[in-house]
């Protein structure tokens, strides 16, 4: 046997030896060279980011309500299930507020992330309770107002002299829509009536206000046709459900901020281009809700969460507008600093940062 090729620089003490050892030897030290130089199964590509080598980052999510489609849960949900979460090097603990404690949570520092509507959000920042919107899902309001479709109520001006019902408080939306078409709202009947939907398909009242991708969905389920009277055709700004946390959380960890915004839209991104399997997500968590109403809840907020920048932009002129009308009518203790009321930070470096890039 004779070796043929470029001449190898060879050990003195291999000199002499014979060839089928020398062979095996030379693949056996190449074999190990191999072993400790690959990365083919490092996935950070051989080149770690601090995010792929630090041990998973363990925050808590709170959603604001029961476990359903609410499109903020389901992009926490989806993030979740498809591994989202990891790629980013987190560790999200998903819990449900039982009683709207999902905020004073949030405040004294037990949980990192939860859900709140941009009304909340400024309203909690003039009582000296900081809560910053890190990315705006809902860009149009969760509250709208129906009436039965064959009820003859075709117009804003229609509801003068009819009962409109109210679940707490008279929503700011009814004030403003009222406003912007000439209505005084003294004109309309208003009235407490509760969570229960069947008060408009039972005649109790003609105008009932509601979470639009919620009870138009339970009423059409049991046979009953609704119109809907949406605030955002009206040009009234108000927006829907946001991803909230802390300055002191943005402080102490920007990076695990971006990391879970970025997660989290990547969920929102996938529910929408895989909707069955994201509604097969959603009953996972909520197995005692009807999936026909998780859907429509799910389609409807996909629909009113686009906007030309993406899922979760967020402008200071619509936090501007929404603040100048919680002034108007009075709903605010005092003015708002907008600029302290969200962060354009983490939605925009994902959507325009070309240094970020979906894992």
């Amino acid at each position: 046997m004779h070796l043929t090729g470029p001449r190898l620089f060879m050990p003195r003490w291999l000199e002499g030896a014979r060839p089928d050892i020398i062979l095996a030897l030379l693949l056996g030290f190449s074999l190990i060279a191999a072993a400790c130089g690959d990365s083919s199964n490092d996935k950070s590509g051989g080149s770690a980011s601090p995010v792929a080598r630090q041990e998973p980052k363990h925050v808590t999510f709170m959603a604001g309500f029961k476990a359903q489609a609410n499109l903020p849960f389901v992009g926490v949900y989806v993030a979740q299930e498809k591994g989202f979460f990891r790629d980013q090097n987190l560790s999200v603990d998903i819990r449900h507020a039982q009683a709207a404690e999902h905020l004073q949570l949030l405040l004294a520092g037990e949980v990192q992330f939860a859900t709140a509507n941009g009304a909340q959000v400024i309203q909690r920042n003039t009582q000296n309770l900081p809560l910053v919107s890190i990315a705006l899902i809902g860009q149009k309001s969760e509250q709208g107002f129906i009436v039965g479709a064959n009820s003859g109520i075709n117009t804003i001006a229609d509801w003068a002299g009819k009962k409109f019902g109210y679940k707490g408080t008279v929503p700011v939306e009814f004030l403003a829509i009222a406003k912007a078409n000439g209505l005084n709202p003294n004109r309309v009947n208003q009235v407490r009536v509760g969570f229960d939907p069947r008060v408009l398909s039972e005649g109790q009242v003609d105008i009932l206000a509601v979470f639009v991708s919620n009870e138009p969905g339970q009423l059409d389920r049991i046979g009953y046709a609704t119109r809907l009277f949406d605030p955002s055709d009206y040009g009234i700004p108000a927006l829907g459900l946001t991803y909230v946390t802390t300055p002191d959380v943005i402080a102490k960890d920007p990076e695990v901020v971006a990391r879970f915004t970025k997660a989290a839209l990547k969920g929102i991104e996938y529910a929408d281009a895989n909707r069955t399997e994201a509604l097969d997500i959603v009953m996972k968590y909520a197995p005692q809700e009807n999936r026909e109403q998780q859907k429509f809840m799910l389609e409807t907020e996909l629909a009113r969460a686009k906007s030309d920048n993406g899922f979760g932009s967020q402008t200071r002129a619509q936090w501007q507008a929404l603040n100048d009308t919680l002034e108007e009518f009075g709903v605010l203790d005092k003015k708002a600093d907008v600029s302290k009321v969200f962060s354009e930070q983490f939605p925009s470096s994902i959507m325009r940062n070309a240094k970020v890039v979906w894992p």
